[in-house]
């Protein structure tokens, strides 16, 4: 029942995404649990602790994120059973944990941009997908940055979330949305969370491992169906390239495009003023990436989407025969 709960939500989300007119009114589940995260950051999180505090404080705040949205997931699937109604109701609700759309429509938009010359709104769109600073990036960079994105946000923001709903069913999801959105919020190496967002990051990594791999050899197969992609050369940069990310995840998708598309991703970064150091994926490949390479990342994304769909379709056909 969850794996066919998760293979709806990818159609459904893949059609309708998620209406700006229904965000506008009530927000999104990410805004939800991102408030309750906010709360806890301020009332457990003080500067005055001492690090083992401030860490035992995120442990506890990491639990009552996961908790409180996963018994309010489990009640409403509960409560809509498992009627022909219920389960499409449910798999309508946790399409809302799912980013198809959304994902290719910010990345188009970065496209768009620069195929007009308009570096400036390049940069503007691209970050709304990234956390580096956009304003030191030429077009090569505002390139590089909207394809790594597409990569690492089709494992966090896809491939995860319907992998834990397929798992789970509803409560699933949302457990996985919790997780990583603690982890986009407080689990980062600065000052302030270091201590506090340490099982946020810890416990993240943990549950994306193996999303990360399966988006890593979806990317592969989906090269293999596409003229403009080299599915040898992504597999051999997964294999060289990924294990040396400063990331355990983001190593394998990033990689795994690169390799595809003939690409060097990744690479010295900087965010917030500060310079970050890694590896480039896909080492050897060009740098001077550009808006049409940007658009057969996208061709190469929506390809393994869908072949990810027909994977939940297939096992749900299975499960449902047996």
């Amino acid at each position: 029942m969850s794996v066919l709960i998760a293979f709806i939500s990818l159609v459904v989300e893949r059609i309708v995404g998620y209406p700006d007119w229904l965000f506008r009114a009530m927000g999104h589940p990410v805004t939800w649990i991102g408030r309750l995260i906010s709360c806890l950051d301020r009332m457990l999180n003080h500067a005055s602790h001492a690090d083992t505090t401030r860490r035992l404080c995120g442990v506890l705040a990491l639990f009552v994120i996961v908790l409180m949205p996963v018994a309010i997931a489990f009640a409403v699937e509960t409560l809509l059973g498992r009627s022909v109604f219920g389960l499409i109701a449910t798999a309508i609700l946790a399409s809302a944990l799912i980013s198809q759309r959304s994902l290719g429509e910010h990345v188009e938009a970065v496209a768009n941009a620069l195929e007009t010359g308009d570096l400036e709104a390049g940069r503007k769109a691209v970050s709304m997908i990234v956390g580096r600073d956009p304003e030191r990036l030429d077009e090569a960079g505002v390139s590089r940055a909207a394809i790594e994105s597409l990569a690492e946000n089709f494992s966090d923001g896809i491939v995860a979330p319907a992998l834990w709903l397929g798992v789970g069913g509803l409560a699933g999801g949302v457990a996985y949305k919790a997780v990583n959105t603690a982890d986009s919020m407080i689990g980062h190496r600065t000052p302030r969370h270091e201590a506090f967002g340490w099982a946020a990051a810890r416990f993240d990594d943990l549950v994306n491992l193996p999303a990360s791999r399966l988006t890593g050899l979806l990317l592969v197969a989906a090269a293999f169906l596409m003229k403009e992609a080299d599915p040898d050369a992504s597999w051999r940069a997964i294999w060289r390239d990924a294990k040396k990310h400063r990331s355990p995840n983001a190593g394998w998708p990033e990689a795994a495009m690169a390799g595809a598309l003939g690409l060097a991703l990744a690479g010295p970064r900087v965010y917030g003023g500060v310079m970050v150091e890694d590896t480039f994926m896909g080492e050897g490949g060009r740098r001077e990436a550009e808006a049409a390479d940007i658009r057969r990342a996208l061709k190469l994304y929506r390809m393994a989407d869908t072949l990810l769909i027909g994977l939940f379709g297939l096992v749900a056909a299975a499960i449902w025969l047996n």
